[in-house]
Order: structure tokens, then sequence, then C-alpha cells
């Protein structure tokens, strides 16, 4: 195909878009660790408890490991920021593997509940970003953990059942890096969080660009006191036997008043 000036110029512009939103998501002025690289200061586990003497979540080399290999005798238990947070940006690695077919994924404003009224006497509402090794578009996609909802949210969907035809077309080229031959194999996950805009990017590409007006801030999230501001958790999905480990996770709070890019 011939250049043309125009497509040149045009490919520069897009390039240089490509490079605004790497560059929010790599600067550093102004982040702020949720992790200290030594122990699960500043987190604590949720789970029902039966779970509570099982220890899944630990501190391994550096990371936060969870390691249920061998013991799918589990409900759900997650690894919960003792803080919360509503508008911002926020990014980690993670690192999966092959074998390991279990599922997770990155709570965010979430709350966990452990009322009478809570499923089993203990759950955790709000979204989650999904994290599935053995079907890498799923990775990104948001789907929405509160009671009375439990559905895919991006896309939107009926229920917790999703095939490729559902995902949307930016899912069709996630790839996923596995660590089962290489150790140092890391995958990139960040958040953009702008009032009821959240964007999701898995290794510096835009999965979800969601407008989620009308459904995380409707009577039900309100109700849960999520939606709109809570904590982070890593999941282990109940009954899964998973290898995943997360680290360099951090957060750049913001008050978001303009649309970002």
């Amino acid at each position: 195909m011939k250049l043309t000036l125009t497509t040149i110029l045009l490919a520069a512009l897009l390039g240089g878009c490509v490079n605004q939103i790497e560059d929010r998501q790599l600067g550093d002025e102004g982040w702020k660790s949720l992790f200290n690289g030594k122990d699960l200061s500043g987190w604590e586990v949720k789970c029902l408890p039966q779970d509570r003497e099982k220890v899944f979540w630990k501190v391994n080399n550096g990371a936060i490991e969870c390691n249920s290999i061998g013991e799918p005798k589990h409900n759900y238990v997650w690894l919960v920021t003792e803080k919360e947070f509503a508008n911002c940006e926020f990014r980690l690695k993670f690192q999966v593997f092959q074998f390991s077919k279990g599922n997770s994924g990155v709570q965010f404003r979430s709350r966990y509940d452990d009322s009478d009224s809570a499923p089993n006497g203990g759950w955790l509402n709000g979204p989650q970003i999904d994290i599935h090794p053995p079907m890498p578009l799923r990775t990104g996609l948001i789907y929405d953990e509160t009671q009375g909802v439990r559905r895919w949210i991006h896309p939107s969907l009926k229920d917790s059942m999703i095939v490729v035809e559902h995902a949307p077309p930016s899912a069709h080229y996630t790839e996923l890096k596995y660590a089962d031959d290489d150790p140092d194999a890391w995958n990139a996950l960040g958040l953009i969080c702008d009032g009821m805009k959240i964007k999701t990017l898995i290794n510096g590409r835009i999965i979800s660009d969601y407008d989620a007006t009308g459904i995380l801030d409707d009577e039900v999230h309100r109700a849960h006191n999520v939606g709109i501001r809570g904590k982070f958790a890593l999941q282990l999905h109940t009954n899964d036997e998973l290898l995943i480990r997360f680290k360099d996770i951090e957060i750049l709070e913001k008050d978001y008043r303009i649309s970002l890019p």
C-alpha cells in the first residue's frame, strides 16, 4: 500500500494517543504503593468461617501469592484492602500459569458484607475485573458480584455465562504471558475510574471502555454502598485450584471532573 502524507500523519496522531494512554499508566508522580513487598500489611482476608484457618494468601518472593493447588474444597476467599477508594488510576502486575485452570479477578469499589442477609453468611459486593488464564479474552472484562446483580456488565449479559461471541472486539486481541517456563513472565493490569466512566487495560491495551451510569450508581449498588466508592480485593474463586501472583500494586487517587482520553 502506498503511504500518503495523510496516512503518515494519521498514523503519527494515533501513535501519539496510544503513547499518551501508556504514559498515563506509567507515570510515577503521586502514585502510592498498596503492597510493601514484605507482608500483607494494609490487607485482610475475607471469607466464610469454615475457610478462616486455610492459608491461601501469602507473600512469596516479593509478590502476593494465592495458591490453592490441591485444595479445591473452599468457598470464595478474598484479599481486601483496609482502605477504600473512589476515583483513581490503579495498576498492578499479575502472573498466571497455563496448568492452573482457576479463575481470579480484581474487585474495585467493593465491600464485604457479613450480615445475616449476605449469601451463606458473607459476600463481597461490587464490580470485578476478571482474570481468567484458561480463556484470555475474559481478562479485563467486568463482572458485577453485587447481590441481586451477579452478571457481566461489560459486555452486558443476563448472567455469568459468557462465550467467545459475547466478548467485545477489543477482548479478542487479549494475550496473556504464562509463567510455567518463564519466571519473569508478568502481565500488566490497569484501571481508570472517572465517576461512572471505567476503563480497564491489559498489557497496555484498552479492553473495557464502559459507562456504568445507571448501573454502578443504581439503588441496588447504593444499598450495598458499592459501585461509587469502596475497596480493592483480589479473588480466589470458589472450589478453584489456582496459582496466581500479584506485585507492583499502586494507586493514583484523583478527583476527576473531566473525561479521560
